[in-house]
């Protein structure tokens, strides 16, 4: 019986390569242990510890609903409230990170969106049919003509198609553009090191071991590395033909969360020279992938694998119970774009995981249609002017 760890159910025991252990993460596809009635009370939570903690003690918190996520956004032309709700004063039973902000096509028009959220039991109707429609309340008090979501809800326990059935029938419709990667593979690393290389495709340990072979060294960067990060990703970016934020935005996520403890720089060298780099986040029992980069230079000595390698040790060491790769095909197709990154990812080890994705609910129908008509014109703008901006910042 072969069970995704991350969406491992709760209420069962979890079968990982033919040994018995206990589950990595209370499933939010899983079923409430017993019936009950809820009166859910709403607050908001101003503090950000307090906000964390919170978050913490519900089933698979997501990063992009952290607190300095939150703060990293609201540097950038969102607002962020953040939303928990209990049930009768008890213990909090769900949380939502709420951003808004003023749509690109201007004219008053805003945006709401829950990041990887809102958090919560999904396989409990009850409650994600209760905590639905008052985070659509909320996303209407703050004038949204939008609510977004995409929660990682995903297939493989069979809750996804119930939870997108609901969602049809009440209303919300797929996005017609994904702001996160729908699908990702993940890796249980509640495993020893030697299990981990085990678990690996045999090219993939190999290219490891040759990467120390050849001479390429890993260091753990810090804030001083974050320039050098960012002219990396854009030379990436460049060659990759794929479009990047400004160079403040990437100083802000990479600084604010190394400060905390969150993330964590990685810099692969030969001979001194910097030729490859990634940054690794954490929250909770999670790490994420979230940015990689690299040079032209020595890619024939596979700096990326033994990169990933040291980033799955730091996770591990964090005490993080699975490492998320961030991003897979949208269906596992050899025509998809993201192929390549597929197989790559896949040869260290991590399961696939398919998610429900984003989906929308049109609060102020009108103004929507046009959100949508319009947004694909508005998108193709920004990636013109932005590989532009790009082109300068590398140049």
């Amino acid at each position: 019986m072969k069970i995704n760890p991350l969406y491992a159910n709760s209420l069962t025991d979890d079968y990982v390569g033919g040994s018995k252990r206990e589950p990595l993460a209370r499933c939010y596809n899983a079923p409430p242990a017993t019936p009950h009635t809820m009166d859910l009370k709403l607050d908001i939570v101003k503090d950000g510890a307090r906000w964390d903690e919170l978050l913490l003690s519900l089933p698979a918190p997501h990063l992009l609903q952290s607190w300095t996520w939150g703060e990293l956004k609201s540097r950038f032309g969102w607002s962020a409230k953040r939303l928990v709700w209990r049930d009768n004063g008890g213990p909090a039973m769900a949380a939502g990170q709420l951003l808004t902000r003023a749509s690109q096509l201007g004219a008053g028009l805003k945006v709401a969106y829950c990041p990887k959220g809102p958090v919560l039991v999904w396989g409990d109707e009850d409650l994600r049919s209760a905590v639905m429609a008052a985070l659509i309340d909320a996303a209407r008090e703050e004038g949204a003509l939008v609510l977004k979501i995409d929660p990682e809800v995903a297939y493989e326990t069979g809750a996804g198609e119930a939870v997108e059935a609901e969602l049809r029938g009440s209303g919300w419709q797929p996005a017609p553009k994904q702001a996160q990667f729908r699908n990702t593979l993940v890796l249980d690393l509640r495993q020893d090191e030697e299990a981990l290389l085990q678990g690996m495709k045999q090219k993939w340990r190999y290219n490891v071991r040759l990467a120390s072979r050849k001479g390429v060294v890993v260091r753990r960067g810090g804030l001083d590395d974050l320039d050098l990060l960012y002219r990396m990703y854009a030379e990436t970016a460049l060659r990759d033909g794929f479009v990047i934020r400004t160079r403040d935005y990437y100083m802000q996520a990479w600084k604010s969360f190394t400060e905390r403890g969150l993330a964590q720089p990685l810099v692969a060298e030969v001979e001194g020279i910097p030729v490859a780099a990634q940054v690794i986040y954490r929250f909770g029992k999670m790490g994420w992938y979230l940015y990689g980069m690299s040079t032209h230079q020595h890619r024939e000595k596979m700096p990326n694998h033994l990169l990933h390698w040291e980033a799955i040790r730091w996770a591990k060491e964090q005490g993080c119970e699975a490492y998320d790769f961030v991003g897979a095909p949208n269906e596992l197709d050899e025509s998809d774009s993201m192929w390549g990154v597929y197989r790559f990812k896949k040869g260290f080890g991590g399961e696939f995981v398919r998610t429900i994705g984003e989906w929308d609910y049109a609060l102020r129908p009108a103004a929507y249609r046009a959100y949508r008509l319009l947004m694909p014109v508005a998108l193709s703008v920004m990636r013109i002017l932005g590989r532009r901006r790009v082109a300068r910042e590398a140049s």
